[in-house]
């Protein structure tokens, strides 16, 4: 049995390539280089475009309404691809100018979580997840993460998950959540990465429910069962995988970005196409839509 097929596509490179994210309606992929503040969408019978936004963009959901929703250094933006204009909506850590935002999805209602990081001075804990409702309004959820990471929602969105990929936490949660109010329990560990190479970066659900997690610094991917148990490891040709999508027409492709910088020194020769993005086919399984944010 021949394993998966692990394509580079594109022509784009990353620093800090981030949020992929499939639009079943767009029949294409958007994601981000965070550091550079650059979108990203890659249409694969088509070119590539990119968009600058002129800070640090660490992820983003497509709109019911049209464009795009994007979590930034300065908060939650609404963005027009066709004309360049952006929209401030709500900056919920205005007083944590160190922090930004880094991973996030929209649950299956089409409120958009996303989690924030402090990646200037000082490292520290100071991370919060946050959930932009359809109506504009920002509301807490779990707080005190280093690195926030692994956002992704159970087929019936009845469990969220979501990780720390600081070096010291590794740890992947998941805690019961409240479709109808878009709230969640309390956290439970579910995936202890320190039984793989890779900590714990962007992940996605695949239909039958397993948690598919980037392992960054590990040069894999990693499938988990419902149940928390490792059932898979894909290896990568890049030593930074960050955010694994299903995307393609029959949402069976693993569209999976990548970080180009940070390498460990020495095997930059062995991942030329590190911060490209990828395409996996051939694993025998698939993913569901995502849904667009609400607002």
């Amino acid at each position: 049995m021949s394993g998966p097929g692990i394509e580079r596509i594109g022509t784009l490179h990353a620093r800090v390539g981030e949020g992929a994210l499939w639009d079943v309606g767009d029949q294409a992929l958007w994601w981000v280089d965070i550091p550079a503040g650059l979108v990203h969408r890659h249409d694969p019978s088509g070119a590539d475009r990119s968009w600058e936004i002129g800070e640090a963009v660490g992820c983003l959901a497509r709109c019911a309404t049209g464009g795009l929703m994007l979590a930034t250094r300065s908060g939650f933006h609404r963005f027009d691809p066709e004309t360049g204009g952006r929209q401030a909506i709500a900056d919920p850590e205005a007083a944590k100018p160190d922090n930004r935002f880094n991973d996030g999805t929209t649950d299956p209602r089409g409120r958009f979580w996303a989690g924030t990081m402090k990646d200037r001075g000082d490292p520290a804990p100071e991370g919060a997840f946050w959930r932009l409702d359809p109506d504009l309004t920002v509301a807490a959820g779990a707080s005190g993460f280093w690195t926030t990471n692994g956002l992704a929602f159970a087929p019936d969105g009845r469990t969220i998950y979501f990780a720390d990929s600081h070096p010291s936490v590794r740890m992947v949660w998941r805690a019961a959540y409240d479709v109808e109010t878009g709230t969640h329990g309390t956290p439970e560990p579910f995936f202890d990465t320190r039984a793989i190479a890779g900590r714990p970066d962007g992940a996605t659900v695949d239909a039958d429910g397993c948690y598919w997690l980037a392992g960054v610094n590990g040069w894999q991917l990693a499938r988990i069962t419902p149940g928390g148990k490792l059932d898979r490891i894909v290896e990568m040709p890049i030593e930074r995988p960050s955010r694994p999508m299903w995307g393609g027409a029959r949402l069976d492709t693993l569209y999976v970005t990548s970080i180009g910088v940070g390498l460990t020194p020495g095997t930059e020769a062995r991942q030329p196409d590190a911060g490209g993005l990828f395409a996996i086919t051939g694993l025998g399984t698939g993913g569901l839509p995502q849904t667009r944010f609400a607002g």
